[in-house]
């Protein structure tokens, strides 16, 4: 408010000449006054302005904070479920930690006997066999479906796949499908990718009819296994009988790259890649070790010698180690991730063939099949003891330990996400 002083004149007035000169310079003082109060009120009304404005600003900033916040760190294969970790691919497979859908399934180890044409069904509380399923012609591994809801048994020879029910144990009607060594789903659940070895084609087809959508031919020989990306576009193949990797962009369906692998003889097998998707690991069993490769640049990988006839690839729980069974010398060997080298070897008392397998969803027994020996191993992961070893089939060749912690499957004998 402004306050109004009439100041005191000297001059000698008339009584209505002061009371006039009073009134004029009171009108004077006021209009001056009134002409303050407009700029006070404009420069606050413009202060309002501003602050409005500053106001909106952080709301828009926190706005494009909170939409950069609910967009996924990893931009993955389209209808792929979202990474939950970007640093670590494995995220959904901490102790425990199953499925809605597998939570009320009895754990049981699925053991399919190449030479038998069975598959052979364990208690892991027990180490005993509760039954034994007559499936086709050489069944080479167990496969649990992306869904978690179904595991195929791959009939190799017989050409069909057999659904199991992981609820109740029982198996269905064979489906036909040829030269089924080995099954993979991609990560969106769109395809189930059937690795037919002697056929040399990757087979896309329905994931639940299993009807062919695609096949793309290889120049390789013995396809067998693969692993994908961190975002899914893309996933690592191991061919068996020329030594070689491929790289195949997984919605085109197309193989993208090839590679000879540097050691002479070289006989790939299961593929792995690292916590952090930045490598991808590919046992090798004559060159007695396991690639390290660069899935993104594809470029000429290294060697780490593991022992003789590196075979099967096994995560642990926490993601920082992974089991690698040398089948040629009984053995496992135990990688660090983090530390980037072999920690342990663990030898199976009086020897074996330690294969394929999985790991317990508590993950403290590591299960493996004994292809030479009609056995299989179950051993403690934190010791290295063996604490069973149990007579089934001929030929017991990729098991699957189900149910194990997970969204979904990437198919083998359990790649979980």
């Amino acid at each position: 408010m402004v306050r109004v002083t009439t100041p005191s004149l000297l001059i000698p007035r008339a009584p209505g000449q002061r009371v006039l000169v009073r009134r004029a310079l009171l009108a004077a003082a006021l209009l001056s006054a009134v002409a303050a109060c407009g700029t006070e009120a404009k420069e606050q009304a413009e202060r309002t302005r501003a602050s409005q404005a500053a106001v909106k600003a952080a709301e828009a900033a926190e706005a494009a904070e909170r939409k950069k916040k609910q967009r996924p760190a990893v931009q993955g294969l389209h209808g792929m479920p979202p990474v939950l970790d970007p640093k670590d691919v494995y995220a959904a497979d901490r102790p425990g930690k199953l499925s809605p859908v597998v939570k009320d399934f009895p754990s049981r180890v699925y053991v399919p006997n190449t030479e038998s044409d069975t598959v052979s069904v364990i208690d892991p509380k027990t180490y005993e066999i509760i039954e034994t399923i007559p499936v086709g012609r050489q069944p080479q591994h167990v496969v649990p479906s992306w869904d978690l809801k179904t595991l195929w048994v791959n009939n190799n020879r017989g050409h069909t796949l057999t659904p199991i029910d992981p609820r109740t144990g029982k198996a269905g009607k064979p489906v036909e499908v040829h030269d089924p060594y080995n099954l993979y789903f991609t990560p969106n659940g769109k395809y189930a990718v059937v690795m037919a070895s002697l056929d040399r084609e990757l087979v896309f087809r329905d994931p639940h009819t299993m009807k062919r959508v695609r096949t793309e031919p290889v120049t390789c020989y013995g396809v067998n296994h693969a692993d994908f990306s961190l975002d899914g576009r893309y996933f690592i193949v191991s061919c068996e009988f020329s030594g070689e990797l491929l790289k195949v962009d997984t919605e085109k369906m197309k193989v993208v790259g090839q590679q000879k692998l540097p050691f002479d003889g070289a006989m790939p097998q299961d593929v792995k890649i690292s916590p952090d998707g930045k490598r991808f690991y590919i046992a090798d069993m004559m060159a007695d070790g396991m690639w390290v490769l660069d899935g993104d640049k594809f470029d000429t990988p290294t060697l780490l010698p593991t022992g003789k006839g590196a075979h099967g690839l096994y995560v642990g729980r926490d993601s920082r180690e992974m089991y690698v069974s040398n089948r040629g010398e009984g053995s496992v060997s135990v990688f660090d991730f983090t530390k980037n080298k072999l920690t342990k070897k663990w030898h199976l008392p009086d020897g074996g063939s330690p294969d394929m397998g999985g790991v317990s969803a508590d993950g403290k027994v590591l299960w493996l099949s004994g292809r030479y020996d009609s056995e299989v191993y179950a051993i403690d992961t934190r010791s290295g003891e063996q604490l069973a070893r149990i007579p089934v089939g001929s030929g017991p060749h990729g098991l699957a330990v189900y149910p194990q912690p997970g969204r979904y499957s990437l198919g083998h004998t359990g790649i979980f996400r």
